[in-house]
């Protein structure tokens, strides 16, 4: 357990794959993903991955450039939402750990200045048609 906590790219589970092999498989899915999505669906395709805590965090540290070793900085929520948009150049991480409560979000929407004319403001992100949640099945 500690070597997964300070060098992940060092630890193999007995009987498993290393780490390092467990994101290698879990990034090459996801990019055979994309390029699968966009042949049949376009480029502004979106799609939903599902996976597992430790397989998310290795697919964030990929898309921010983090070696393996620094994947448990990451956190991300059971049942959370992370997103990674992958272009030609690279990806990009849109949301990480999102369960959908945010202390940077009111949990309601507030009347707008003018009058209650039926203005609402909602502190709300609109993640772009582009991105995509990527985790490997």
């Amino acid at each position: 357990m500690e070597v997964v906590q300070a060098h992940a790219s060092a630890a193999a589970f007995p009987g498993g794959e290393s780490m390092r092999a467990m994101q290698n498989r879990a990034v090459e899915a996801v990019r055979d993903w994309n390029a699968r999505i966009e042949a049949e669906h376009g480029e502004d395709a979106c799609y939903v991955m599902c996976s597992h805590g430790d397989i998310v965090k290795s697919l964030v540290a990929d898309a921010l450039g983090l070696h393996l070793d620094l994947f448990q900085r990451v956190h991300v929520d059971p049942c959370s939402v992370t997103v990674i948009r992958y272009t030609r150049l690279r990806p990009f991480l849109l949301r990480l750990g999102d369960t959908g409560t945010s202390p940077d979000s009111p949990p309601r929407a507030s009347r707008g200045r003018r009058g209650g004319r039926g203005r609402w403001r909602c502190g709300r992100t609109v993640i772009p048609s582009r991105s995509r949640v990527d985790a490997p099945l």
